[in-house]
Order: C-alpha cells, then structure tokens, then sequence
C-alpha cells in the first residue's frame, strides 16, 4: 500500500459495520467513510492518529453505514440515486433494527466517475449497483472501499428494497474484477481482501 495512505478500520454498530478512515500522511486530512454508529468510537481514533476530517463518503444508504453522520459536522458525499434510500426509513431498514435515524448534513451529489480529493489523495467513484440503486466503490491507488458490493468470499445482498442481482454481477465482472489481481479491497463488512484472491474464491465473481 502506498506509504501516503493511512488507512484505519473502525468496526461499529449491531451489524458490525466496517467504517474507515483515510487519510494523507503528510496534511493528515481525513475522511470518514460509511460511520455507521458509535461516533464516539470514530472521533477517538480520529484523535488518536491526529487526523483532521473534512468530509464523509457514503458507499450506500442503509442504516448500517448512515448512522451517526450527523454527528460529525462534515459534508456527507453519496451517490445521486441513493439520497432517497438515505431519507427514506422504511428503505434504509433502520425500523427494521429498531433505529430511528433521521440524518440531517449538508449533502455533496456523485456521480460515476467523480473524484473526491483528500490532502494529496484522489478518489475515484465507481458506481456498482446491485446490492442498492446508488452503491459505490471508492478507488485510491491500489486499494478499493467497496462497501456492501464485495466481501471477502461473499457479495452484497440483493433481495432488499432496490437490489438487483444481474446487476450487481454485472457491476462485479465490469466494473471491480478488472482491477489489478494486488488491488486491496477494504468492504463494509469483515475482512479485507484482495481482488486476486476473489477472483479464485469468491462463487459470485
């Protein structure tokens, strides 16, 4: 992994949600992605590293990875077609879990193929629908944030309100698997992988 990079995982909430925090070395600018709850717990780490967060990313907009972007006085980045599952209680299953969750933050729109720029990083934005309407990866040198999209030896569900399994293979086999076999992949849940070692045993890709 490039040595600009600091890349922390803190794993919050009931569905243990894998948030993370990337940074550059040098400016120690910082965004949060996907903190889904225990604020606290971020801010903590956010204090310890001595980072300085300037905005939120969002992979999607189920209650598992919005929960706490209101606590962070931050502009929250998430992709044009999930703003609605981001507002919508009843789509982002947080009645589901017994959560009330009513984010209130200044939103920032994506689209495919935005950059988002951190200190001296750059993020590329790969929408790979499937497991929501709006999913995202998040691309930075060789690693990639892929949300709920890809798991170790496992995928993203797509029986939930918005999911689409045809699309979700093909975001998978067009958009993910063409990196290079050495990419990280850092998902929403569990441990990371790489995209090499998905690609001989993940069953879905």
């Amino acid at each position: 992994m490039d040595k600009r990079l600091i890349v922390e995982t803190v794993v919050v909430g009931q569905l243990r949600t894998n948030c993370y925090l990337l940074a550059d070395s040098f400016s120690r600018k910082a965004v949060i992605i996907d903190p889904g709850a225990q604020s606290e717990l971020i801010a903590s780490v956010i204090s310890t590293k001595k980072l300085i967060p300037v905005a939120i990313v969002l992979t999607h907009g189920h209650f598992d990875h919005i929960g706490a972007v209101s606590d962070f006085d931050l502009p929250v980045y998430i992709y044009g077609d999930e703003i609605k599952l981001l507002k919508n209680s009843q789509d982002n299953l947080q009645y589901d879990f017994g959560y009330s969750i009513s984010p209130d933050c200044e939103i920032k729109v994506l689209g495919n193929n935005d950059q988002i720029s951190v200190g001296d990083l750059i993020l590329d934005v790969i929408h790979t629908p499937g497991h929501t309407p709006g999913g995202i990866c998040l691309k930075v040198d060789g690693i990639l944030f892929t949300g709920d999209t890809l798991f170790k030896q496992g995928v993203g569900r797509t029986d939930l309100p918005g999911g689409s399994y045809s699309q979700l293979v093909e975001s998978l086999k067009n958009k993910i698997m063409i990196f290079d076999e050495r990419t990280i992949i850092y998902p929403g849940h569990g441990p990371s992988s790489t995209i090499g070692r998905e690609k001989h045993e993940n069953g879905t890709v």
